[in-house]
């Protein structure tokens, strides 16, 4: 079976990690320092990206159920 992420995307979110737990990461929006393990990888992922590293496209966005998009309509009118 073929690798999902290639061994330079993996070695892009294993230095990520690895300034979380120093204690160096920072987001990008923001500037705080990542405390979250799930948004050092994402971080990571995101670089590898940009670099043009093999990695699967983000997963898309799950629906809004039908009482949000009801208070959408409403706010935009």
């Amino acid at each position: 079976m073929a690798r999902k992420y290639s061994k330079k995307a993996s070695a892009d979110v294993e230095r990520a990690m690895k300034k979380r737990k120093a204690g160096t990461l920072k987001s990008g929006r923001s500037g705080r320092k990542v405390k979250s393990r799930k948004q050092a990888i994402a971080i990571g992922l995101s670089e590898a990206r940009a670099k043009g590293r093999k990695v699967p496209k983000k997963a898309s966005k799950k629906k809004a159920s039908k009482k949000k998009t009801a208070r959408k309509r409403k706010a935009k009118k």
